[in-house]
């Protein structure tokens, strides 16, 4: 696998920052985005345009085709049992908004409890708190550990006869924990509890079995993946889709309107209403046939083996302090230099090209929990090198000396 011709199919690091190559380290917030997936939406748009599902003419048919086999690419990439798991959504926060309000909407009263963790995303903890709010619904937190991880003991501990969904990431997007989605599944549905999971962080980096991992719903955000901005993906086991509610009204996700009432369309139109980000969806798939020439395991290898030297760097760099050390970890080092608000060194960072993420990363419970209000991010894509991490030490080493 050569980085170099790889790093060369994303247009983005051919220009200069602040009179730098462009070090990026930020793809945990959202990649970069491959030649073939810019020229596919422009395609689209300028040779191929039309809205889909309702016309007959030769455009719409085609442009319907195109949405269709991108939802295959999906179930085939994710190992979903049937393509009509599949959802598109506007990302994964309405994903996962999806899941909680329809669940929520018909199997959720007072005194209910939703088990999250406290490593989680705001997107998977404010769509909770409106159940909350709305409905007396209880939020309880599994403890994260003093190495950032959340174990499977700690799920356990925090199940009870009230528990109805259990709601986790799958890669700390602070941490790195990756958590046993498999055991905690399997430990949730031996008490008949469904389990959705956060997937932003874990299905750019991790090889997805939806099948083996047999989690309930899992939310794929297609920013993060190479893919286009404004798509989501939720993946759902065609019993809750079958037996949930319509999320939205609108065309495209009925059957039948009368005046009486109302049918809806067949999965997973039903889910899918009004005019979707038909561009988007169709170069998706071009993220998905990248992903897949490179492989996500040759993906997962070579993040790995950056992200430990990325780790014994920052280590040896006096002062700095890595946030979390869990056993099992994703392309993820947060951390924090004595003395330095966050915000300042992402400054100074940049000056030298190296962009990397500063602030609470949408975890305020996390952050509280460390006693930090913010901590700085770098984050790996398939582009990254170790020559990224000793630009970022150098540029460290600089801020250290300005706030001396």
């Amino acid at each position: 696998m050569n980085i170099d011709n790889i790093k060369k199919e994303f247009p983005i690091f051919n220009q200069k920052i602040q009179n730098n190559d462009l070090v990026y380290l930020d793809s945990a917030n959202s990649s970069q985005k491959p030649q073939v997936v810019i020229d596919r939406i422009y395609d689209f748009y300028s040779k191929e345009f039309s809205n889909v599902g309702r016309s007959i003419h030769y455009l719409a048919v085609a442009a319907t085709n195109m949405y269709e086999n991108t939802r295959v690419s999906v179930q085939k990439f994710i190992n979903a049992r049937d393509k009509n798991e599949i959802v598109f959504t506007k990302g994964a926060t309405e994903a996962i908004n999806l899941v909680a309000s329809t669940f929520g909407q018909k199997y959720l009263k007072s005194g209910d409890e939703v088990l999250l963790t406290e490593l989680e995303h705001h997107s998977n903890y404010v769509p909770w708190h409106y159940l909350r709010k709305s409905k007396g619904v209880k939020i309880e937190f599994a403890d994260v550990n003093e190495e950032g991880e959340v174990t499977l003991e700690s799920i356990e501990k925090k199940i009870t006869p009230k528990t109805k969904i259990i709601a986790i990431t799958h890669l700390s997007n602070v941490t790195g924990a990756i958590l046993p989605i498999k055991e905690i599944t399997q430990l949730a549905h031996s008490k008949n509890i469904p389990v959705l999971v956060d997937g932003c962080q874990g299905a750019p980096h991790l090889k997805l079995d939806m099948q083996d991992l047999d989690c309930d719903f899992y939310a794929i955000s297609c920013h993060k993946m190479y893919g286009p901005t404004g798509l989501g993906i939720l993946y759902a086991k065609k019993k809750w889709l079958e037996e949930l509610p319509p999320y939205q009204g609108g065309g495209g996700m009925i059957g039948e309107v009368k005046k009486e009432g109302i049918t809806y369309g067949d999965l997973p139109n039903k889910y899918e209403a009004g005019t979707m980000q038909t561009a988007q969806v169709i170069a998706f798939d071009e993220s998905i046939k990248f992903l897949n020439k490179i492989g996500i395991e040759n993906i997962s290898k070579h993040e790995n083996e950056i992200l430990m030297y990325g780790e014994e760097i920052l280590r040896k760099n006096n002062s700095v302090k890595l946030i979390g050390n869990p056993k099992n970890k994703g392309g993820v080092l947060s951390f924090t230099i004595d003395g330095i608000h966050p915000h300042d060194i992402a400054t100074i960072l940049d000056e030298d090209g190296v962009a990397i993420r500063a602030g609470h990363h949408c975890c305020q419970i996390l952050h509280d929990k460390l006693g930090l209000p913010a901590t700085a991010r770098a984050s790996l894509g398939i582009y990254n090198t170790k020559e990224d991490f000793d630009i970022l030490d150098k540029a460290i080493n600089k801020t250290k000396k300005i706030f001396k």
